[in-house]
């Protein structure tokens, strides 16, 4: 049916609802079985009231995340695509089902105020992996850290150093010496 396909599991029928066929998006159940196929699945739950069971075959297969487990490291430069935008950052996707997140202080050098600025959804990009954090299958990725630092204002802070090291042997006073203990008795 257009919303699952149902499975005879030994003289029973179960339900495996369309959005428990896959870990990628499903449109229709077609695009992952067929009539006659026979599959693994995974019992959910048995409704005896209802005489319902609720199988899965998404959770008998491994995860996106544990399919790319060695394949990717931390610092690693590779291409993705832009799958969704938040107010917060992007998602984009660097495998097939598996996302990481390019937070939006990571999109460029300069500031944005939203995402949707510089990016949009289908857009290719090169993004380098921050951290995997494989026990909540999540990946922290950064697009400005691929991109060179143009226009970057740098301020000249040799001057400055310059005049705060300058002593010349003087002994240069600070507000403290100068003022001493006159603010003391100061009634406010």
């Amino acid at each position: 049916t257009n919303f699952g396909a149902f499975i005879d599991i030994g003289g029973v029928d179960g339900l495996v609802h369309v959005s428990e066929l896959s870990h990628k998006h499903v449109q229709s159940p077609e695009e992952v079985v067929s009539v006659g196929d026979v599959v693994k699945v995974k019992v959910k739950s048995v409704e005896k009231d209802s005489e319902r069971i609720s199988l899965s075959i998404k959770d008998t297969l491994p995860t996106p995340f544990e399919n790319i487990k060695g394949k990717y490291h931390e610092n690693d430069i590779i291409e993705g695509t832009v799958v969704r935008l938040a107010n917060f950052g992007a998602f984009v996707e660097i495998a097939p089902a598996v996302q990481g997140l390019v937070h939006i202080s990571e999109i460029d050098h300069k500031h944005i105020g939203s995402p949707s600025e510089v990016l949009e959804p289908g857009q290719q990009v090169n993004v380098k992996i921050l951290g995997i954090d494989e026990d909540n299958e999540r990946i922290s990725l950064s697009i400005k850290a691929t991109l060179p630092k143009e226009n970057v204002i740098e301020s000249d802070a040799s001057t400055t150093q310059s005049y705060l090291d300058d002593d010349n042997g003087e002994d240069n006073p600070t507000l403290g010496d100068v003022f001493g203990d006159k603010f003391k008795d100061l009634k406010l």
